[in-house]
């Protein structure tokens, strides 16, 4: 099964919520009225797209159906489809420019962080790239050794210390093991909560000092993880985040356990944040850079 026929059984839940309603309405309705367009915002908005994108995606509309003088529901549909498109905007592919070059991975615990550091690992390796993991998650139980499962299944060295020492540490003894390996991509765990903000702040803080003074010239990205089953909280995790690190991407996973996938189109337009890679299962090939098209397209498919 390729990734598109993943991605059109992964999206289940949320095309039986809100675009099997879509569909049905398009044909309910034979011309175009204000009613449908209500009802069309009302869908988005139940979907977890967030009324503002959902009031904006509507507005978009009426624009394109007054100016290209749409007057049926099929025409309609077809404009809806093109702005859906527009509104999550183009993907954007990592940028490993540099060997080695860096992603830093952030995120709460229980989203995912881990099993996505080894799927985008996986992804990597599948492309000839030579990965290395850092295990500088080292205050939660078990994800030291969790990460070292994953990193044994998709064939990526990994750096871990004790469970509890400096995760800076970790990190430098990381960098330093890419070097000497030759390692191209160097994949950085971190913890998804610590005591307080602040100090998730300053962890991650001295995670990038360390970087930025053993790789000063590196490529970098820093990938927040959302999990999309918690819709519009997962914004709100985003915003929090970003005070916190400069995010160049997000990750969106369990697309497939979720009915709430429209909080696709909003963390664009919320975030101004690209969308690099989406999860729709738990085998290690189940995550894949994201395609804006190819997503939107397995939703009307």
């Amino acid at each position: 099964m390729g990734f598109f026929d993943k991605l059109k059984k992964g999206l289940t839940k949320t095309k039986n919520a809100l675009f099997s309603q879509m569909d049905s309405l398009f044909k309910s309705f034979v011309a175009i009225d204000e009613d449908m367009l209500e009802e069309l915002e009302e869908i988005l908005i139940a979907s977890d797209v967030g009324a503002v994108t959902a009031s904006e995606i509507i507005e978009k509309l009426r624009d394109t159906i007054a100016t290209e003088g749409l007057t049926e529901a099929s025409q309609a549909k077809k404009a809806l489809i093109d702005i859906l498109t527009e509104t999550i905007g183009e993907g954007e592919p990592l940028k490993l420019e540099t060997k080695p070059s860096v992603i830093l991975v952030i995120g709460v615990n229980g989203v995912g962080k881990t099993t996505t550091i080894a799927k985008i690992a996986n992804n990597l390796r599948s492309k000839k790239k030579k990965v290395l993991l850092a295990a500088a998650d080292t205050f939660r139980a078990g994800a030291i050794e969790q990460l070292k499962i994953w990193a044994d299944r998709v064939g990526a060295d990994i750096v871990s210390h004790e469970e509890g020492s400096d995760p800076a540490a970790v990190v430098f003894d990381a960098i330093s093991a890419a070097k000497s390996r030759g390692a191209d991509v160097l994949i950085v765990d971190t913890a998804g909560r610590l005591h307080n903000k602040k100090n998730l702040m300053d962890e991650l803080a001295k995670i990038n000092r360390v970087i930025n003074r053993e790789l000063p010239e590196a490529s970098r990205e820093t990938l927040l993880v959302l999990d999309s089953t918690t819709g519009q909280n997962a914004v709100v995790q985003a915003k929090e985040f970003r005070n916190a690190a400069d995010i160049t991407g997000i990750v969106l996973t369990k697309l497939d356990g979720s009915a709430k996938g429209g909080i696709v189109f909003s963390i664009k337009r919320e975030l101004g944040l690209p969308i690099k890679y989406i999860g729709v299962g738990e085998k290690a090939d189940d995550m894949q850079p994201f395609d804006a098209k190819d997503f939107v397209r397995a939703l009307f498919d």
